[in-house]
C-alpha cells in the first residue's frame, strides 16, 4: 500500500538523534519549559528571521493565544478562510470571537488581497491568513503593508508552510504574530503535538509567554486574564531540535516530488497546483477534477491512499447548523467538491512517485 505519509521512514532516517534526544532530556531531569524548549525556541527564531518564538502544545491554541495576545475578545469579527480544516475557526470559538469568512483563488487555494481588503471594509476586528498546503501566499507582502496601513492586526497561519518564503523572507515574519503546528504530519513535525507563536513584537511575545502558563507574571501571580496551560514540552523540543537542521533538504525534496508529478501528470480531467519554486514547499501535492470520489477509488484499486484536505468549507459545519446560512463562497464550496491529495512526503522513493503517476495518467475518468 502506497500510504499518504509515511512517519516510520522518517522516525528511522533520524532513530539515532531522536535516541540521542529524549535520553539527554531524561539525564537533565527537566521536562516542562527547560533548556530544551529555549534551545529550540531560539533556533526556530532564527530559522525564520523572527525575534521570538513561543513554544506551545499545539497549532490550534498558538491560534488562540496570538488572536488573544492581540487582544480580540468575546463578539469581535475576525478574518479568516473557511477551506483550511477549521481550525482557525475552532480557536475563534474558544475565545468567543466571529468568524468573517472570505474566499480564497481557485488556482492557488489561498486568499488575495482582494479579499482581505474587502473584509477590512467590512470593519474586521483583525484577519487570519493561511499558507495552505505548503504554499505561502503569492501577495502575502502586499496584505500586510494593507493591514499595517489600516491598523488591522494580521496574524499568519503557517502551520502547513515551515520554510516557505517570498521574496527571500520566510513566512510567520510578514504578520504582526504567527503560528506554526509541529504535528507528526508536517514539514517540521514532532513525535506529538506541538506548536509555536512567533513574533517580532517583544510585547506580544511577553503576552504569550503569560498566557501559555496561567496568564503568570511571576509563578503563582496571575496578571493576564485568558491564559491557560499550553506548553511545548522538553521532549518533543529536542526532537524538533533534531530535525531543523534537515528542513530545507526535505523541503527540496518534497518540491522534486511535487515537480515531477506537475511535469508527468497528464490528464485532460485533472487540474494540477500553481506553485512558485520557492514559495511552495509541498506539504501536500493537492489536485482537482470534477470527478474526485471516481479518481479516489481507482486510486484506492491500486493501493494507492488519497485524501481530501478538506471536504467541508468552515461555515458548512454541523455545529453551525443555519448560523452561516447564507455565506456563499463560490471558490470555496467548489474546491471542497473538486480537491485530492496525492501522496507527497521526502522518503518517497523514485519508484514510489513513478507510481503515483502512472497510476493518476492510467485514469479513465
Amino acid at each position: 500500500m502506497q500510504q499518504l505519509n509515511n512517519l516510520s521512514a522518517r522516525i528511522a532516517v533520524y532513530q539515532e538523534s531522536i535516541k540521542a534526544a529524549v535520553d539527554r532530556v531524561i539525564a537533565s531531569g527537566w521536562l516542562v519549559l527547560g533548556p530544551e524548549v529555549k534551545r529550540f525556541e531560539q533556533q526556530f527564531a532564527a530559522y525564520l528571521g523572527a525575534r521570538h518564538c513561543v513554544g506551545v502544545a499545539n497549532g490550534t491554541e498558538a491560534i488562540e493565544l496570538a488572536l488573544k495576545a492581540l487582544g480580540i475578545d468575546s463578539g469581535d469579527r475576525v478574518a479568516t478562510v473557511a477551506n483550511a480544516g477549521a481550525y482557525t475557526t475552532t480557536a475563534l470559538l474558544a475565545i468567543g470571537a466571529e468568524p468573517h469568512y472570505i474566499d480564497v483563488d481557485i488556482d492557488t487555494h489561498v486568499t488575495t488581497l482582494a479579499d482581505v481588503r474587502v473584509a477590512i471594509e467590512a470593519g474586521v476586528k483583525a484577519v487570519v491568513v493561511t499558507h495552505l498546503y505548503g504554499l505561502a501566499i503569492p501577495e502575502i507582502a502586499e496584505i500586510a503593508a494593507l493591514c499595517a496601513a489600516r491598523n488591522v492586526p494580521l496574524i499568519e497561519d503557517c502551520a502547513q508552510a515551515h520554510g516557505a518564503a517570498v521574496g527571500g523572507k520566510r513566512v510567520g515574519s510578514f504578520g504582526d504574530i504567527s503560528s506554526f503546528s509541529f504535528y507528526p504530519t508536517k514539514n517540521l513535525g514532532a513525535l506529538g503535538d506541538g506548536g509555536a507563536v512567533v513574533t517580532n513584537k517583544d510585547e506580544l511575545a511577553d503576552k504569550v509567554l503569560a498566557l501559555r502558563q496561567y496568564g503568570w507574571a511571576s509563578k503563582y501571580t496571575v496578571k493576564v486574564a485568558g491564559g491557560r496551560n499550553s506548553r511545548l514540552d522538553e521532549m518533543q523540543a529536542a526532537i524538533l531540535s533534531e530535525f531543523l537542521p534537515g528542513l530545507d533538504e526535505a523541503n527540496g525534496r518534497r518540491r522534486e516530488i511535487a515537480a515531477y508529478y506537475s511535469s508527468q501528470i497528464k490528464h485532460a480531467g485533472i487540474a494540477l497546483p500553481k506553485e512558485g519554486a520557492f514559495n511552495y514547499v509541498a506539504h501536500l501535492y493537492v489536485v482537482r477534477t470534477a470527478h474526485r470520489d471516481a479518481l479516489r477509488e481507482h486510486l484506492r484499486t491500486l493501493n494507492i491512499a488519497s485524501d481530501v484536505h478538506y471536504p467541508i468549507p468552515d461555515y458548512r459545519q454541523p455545529v453551525f447548523g443555519e448560523r452561516f446560512s447564507g455565506v456563499q463562497l463560490a471558490n470555496t464550496d467548489r474546491l471542497a467538491q473538486e480537491i485530492l491529495t496525492l501522496p507527497c512526503y521526502p522518503e518517497m522513493t523514485d519508484a514510489e512517485v513513478s507510481g503515483v503517476v502512472a497510476a493518476v495518467n492510467g485514469w479513465r475518468a
